[in-house]
């Protein structure tokens, strides 16, 4: 990327409660939502891959209307994050993430669910590897999406991230780290 292409990322750390994760934007919105309690490398190795040459520049005030919202979230006050977000993707990625933020909030749907939304429903695998390719946690809600059998599957944040947000949505306690019951 040439300079002019190369954007500012700006970032700062979600320090709230039980929560610590790294967040980015660009100018144009919301890039990255990090893992829970992850260090700052997996933000920056990510900024490095998506962003070649951009510089890093820490400015929690620049990010604070993205810290708002998911203080509210993280809350239970808020169930959808509005703000404006800067995604990148291949045109296959970009159709699983805006499928994935029509999954309802409380509500879980199986990598299959989500090919047959799209309309491919034979491309399963490909489903799951756009989810894992998905920049920006909780905005784009990969966690609401389950194995066809109901059992918790990989997520970048964890399986403990991704089990903490379902509790947060349905209000509910997951008995056991593997399986949700419907």
């Amino acid at each position: 990327m040439s300079k002019e292409t190369s954007p500012v990322i700006y970032w700062t750390l979600l320090d709230y409660k039980e929560w610590h994760f790294y967040i980015a934007a660009t100018e144009k919105g919301l890039c990255y939502i990090g893992s829970q309690g992850k260090p700052f490398s997996e933000t920056s190795t990510w900024a490095e891959r998506r962003f070649p040459g951009s510089p890093l520049i820490e400015d929690e005030a620049r990010l604070q209307l993205y810290l708002a919202e998911l203080k509210e979230y993280l809350d239970g006050e808020r169930q959808d994050l509005i703000s404006p977000a800067d995604l990148i993707g291949t045109p296959f990625q970009l159709e699983v993430w805006r499928a994935l933020r029509e999954i309802p909030y409380g509500s879980t749907w199986s990598y299959s669910d989500i090919a047959e939304h799209i309309g491919r429903p034979s491309a399963v695998r490909a489903v799951g590897t756009a989810i894992g390719a998905n920049p920006v946690l909780i905005t784009v809600p990969c966690h609401r999406v389950i194995g066809k059998n109901g059992s918790l599957t990989g997520f970048r944040g964890g399986l403990e991230m991704k089990k903490r947000l379902l509790e947060l949505e349905q209000g509910i306690a997951i008995a056991g780290e593997q399986r949700l019951q419907f």
